[in-house]
């Protein structure tokens, strides 16, 4: 679920406790545990803010503009900068939400599901 904190919107995957009997001062799994993922931060333009309360838009989850940046299936940069990726949704049929990033890489521009997309 989405938090606003300062602006920026953070998707919280994993919500990691401390073992019992341990103190607070704890630093982590032992060495050589599985490494736990972290929080992953996303962050959003006024844009996008605006333009997800569209009811067309309201129906993209958090997880799955997270999906299409960790894992796309097709990448373009456009000539201003912004990066395109692409992920395939099986929740919605299987249908293709495209992420428009920002130059940064990290900040989500515009998200959508595109109709025309050819692999």
């Amino acid at each position: 679920m989405p938090h606003m904190r300062f602006g920026v919107y953070t998707f919280e995957r994993y919500k990691l406790a401390r073992p019992k009997g341990m103190k607070s001062s704890w630093s982590g799994p032992p060495k050589g545990a599985a490494a736990q993922p972290q929080a992953q931060r996303v962050k959003f333009t006024r844009y996008f803010q605006e333009m997800s309360s569209r009811a067309d838009r309201a129906i993209i989850k958090p997880e799955w503009i997270q999906r299409a940046i960790d894992q796309p299936i097709k990448e373009v940069i456009q000539a201003d900068g912004r990066i395109r990726r692409w992920a395939q949704i099986p929740e919605m049929e299987g249908k293709y939400l495209r992420v428009i990033l920002l130059s940064d890489g990290e900040t989500v521009h515009n998200a959508f599901f595109d109709r025309s997309f050819k692999q």
